[in-house]
């Protein structure tokens, strides 16, 4: 790729990511609250329209909501807080697990 075509392209990849950025900024939780998040995510990732079928979801959600009430009870965090802690958490778990 020659260089004009590579600055374009990163420069569009910027624009792209600073409107994402806006966006996050100007999105209030009323509006977060209203959208179906596993429809929109599952147009990208399709497991996430069958896997209510084929997993066991309780034997899941109670080991979600024993990590929540632990970060809760030991760092005194409110409820959003222990689950933005255990998001970031899975996030990062994820994120070191693909570079390995």
């Amino acid at each position: 790729m020659n260089n004009k075509k590579y600055d374009e392209s990163k420069a569009k990849e910027e624009n792209i990511m600073n409107e994402i950025k806006t966006t996050i900024n100007n999105t209030n939780e009323d509006n977060v609250n209203k959208i179906n998040w596993t429809k929109v995510w599952s147009k990208k990732y399709p497991v996430l329209n069958t896997y209510q079928e084929q997993v066991d979801i309780e034997k899941y959600a109670k080991e979600i909501r024993r990590l929540l009430d632990q970060l809760k009870q030991d760092y005194n965090y409110s409820e959003l807080d222990a689950m933005l802690v255990l998001k970031d958490i899975l996030a990062n778990v994820w994120k070191n697990r693909k570079s390995i």
